[in-house]
């Protein structure tokens, strides 16, 4: 990892390539086309609205996140994206039904039906609930992936891009381990050829991407790039990948409200989580395969935080439930209901109960807009393979082998500021503050 003096600038036009063109992605996609045209303001995205403090707290200096490193400026970003379904990113918007149609979508409607999908490789045994003629033929997977390689060059040349980030934004596909087949990136060739089941559609984006010389982040719970042969081509490439599953509702409560927990030493002995929805990705995740790859990305966080091993007394004995409900009478606007029991002093017993009625697109897009924006940044500086700094975006954060993920909301911002100091040759900060103190 160089510092400043390896960061080139953002020039030129970023090309924000989509695989699955569903309420994500067309909410990410009219959000920074609405805030372009000056319709609305980037809410949610620490890339737009997040400041960064450098130096002393005297010094008061607290520049714009995006002023203080050279991230690609929303008005030169491109879109682009696959989907099974044929829907242009307007129908797709208007069918999520997670925007106000005559607020959002129709000012945008010239810009939303100009962005067509491209055919996907897609394959319904890796996601049971979807279906649609819009997909790739191929003899072998790798011929798919060449395929998905041609339409990245093509991308690029037909909008002048200069550079182009792909961040995965369709449906859970059904939990799998890693394999022989993953072992290195010559198995994973070879079992591309012999149309191996070890190889999941969104491992196909990932190859096809990273030899493309495209960062790659992965916004579901999937495997996809959690696996040696891609990391080793990430490494030859020398291009970023980071994942996985964004970290929007349910997850982001938990994050933020067990680090305070352990904080004050507050014992826990069970958290109880379910949701509804009823987007796409609640009729995917109403199969159990599918549900299991989401519920193993869910289930992993509290205990990361909490370290059961290190305080037994407190939290050697949780009770930790997820639950996902399909329910479509409520679209995109999921509830997350939590109850945790926890006991304080002399282990008198509490609870707290959360009910977070999210939308969860809302909290999702403005996630993708800052993946894409720093792994474009990770790219520029030379920063290869996983990109655990940002963590922070991930309910399953990748690490280097035998590291544990850091799930503390408050840890991983740390990490990503210190990160970006650490890029421009900035301290990093401690806050220890006993220098204001002493004679």
């Amino acid at each position: 990892m160089s510092s400043h003096s390896g960061v080139t600038p953002a020039a030129g036009r970023l090309g924000v390539l989509l695989p699955g063109m569903g309420a994500v992605a067309t909410t990410f996609m009219a959000g920074v086309e609405a805030v372009r045209r000056g319709m609305s303001r980037p809410i949610g995205s620490v890339t737009q609205l997040g400041h960064i403090r450098l130096g002393k707290r005297t010094e008061n200096r607290n520049p714009f996140i995006h002023e203080f490193v050279p991230l690609a400026s929303l008005d030169q970003l491109v879109f682009g994206g696959w989907d099974p379904i044929p829907d242009n990113a307007y129908e797709s918007a208007v069918n999520a039904g997670v925007l106000q149609r005559h607020e959002h979508i129709e000012p945008l409607a010239d810009f939303l039906k100009a962005i067509r999908p491209m055919p996907a490789v897609f394959d319904k045994h890796y996601v049971k609930k979807l279906d649609g003629p819009n997909v790739k033929q191929g003899a072998t997977k790798r011929e798919l992936g060449e395929q998905l390689r041609e339409d990245i060059r093509r991308f690029k040349q037909e909008h002048g891009c200069d550079r182009l980030v792909m961040v995965w934004c369709a449906s859970t596909e059904i939990f799998m381990k890693p394999g022989d087949a993953h072992a290195t990136l010559e198995k994973f060739e070879a079992a591309m050829d012999r149309n191996d089941d070890a190889i999941a559609p969104s491992m196909i984006y990932a190859w096809a991407a990273l030899q493309e010389g495209v960062p790659f982040a992965n916004g579901a719970p999937n495997l996809t790039v959690d696996i040696p042969a891609i990391q080793q081509l990430a490494k030859r490439q020398g291009l970023p990948i980071a994942g996985k599953d964004f970290k929007s509702g349910q997850t982001l409560m938990k994050t933020i409200l067990a680090p305070g927990l352990k904080a004050r030493m507050l014992g826990l002995n069970g958290w109880f989580s379910t949701n509804i929805l009823g987007n796409r990705d609640g009729a995917v995740l109403d199969d159990p395969e599918s549900f299991k790859t989401k519920e193993e990305s869910k289930l992993g966080v509290i205990e990361h935080i909490l370290q059961p091993a290190i305080h037994p007394e407190l939290y050697g004995n949780v009770y930790h439930k997820v639950r996902i409900e399909y329910y479509p009478p409520r679209g995109d606007n999921k509830e997350g209901w939590d109850n945790l029991d926890i006991f304080g002093w002399l282990g008198y017993p509490m609870q707290i109960k959360v009910d977070f009625l999210c939308r969860d697109s809302i909290l999702a897009a403005p996630i993708a807009l800052d993946l894409a924006l720093f792994m474009d940044l990770a790219r520029r500086v030379g920063m290869s393979g996983i990109q655990e700094w940002l963590s922070f975006y991930f309910k399953s954060p990748m690490t280097a082998p035998g590291l544990y993920p850091e799930h503390d909301l408050f840890i991983q911002q740390m990490k990503l500021k210190n990160t970006l100091r650490h890029l421009m040759g900035e301290e990093q900060i401690t806050h220890l503050g006993l220098d204001y103190y002493q004679e």
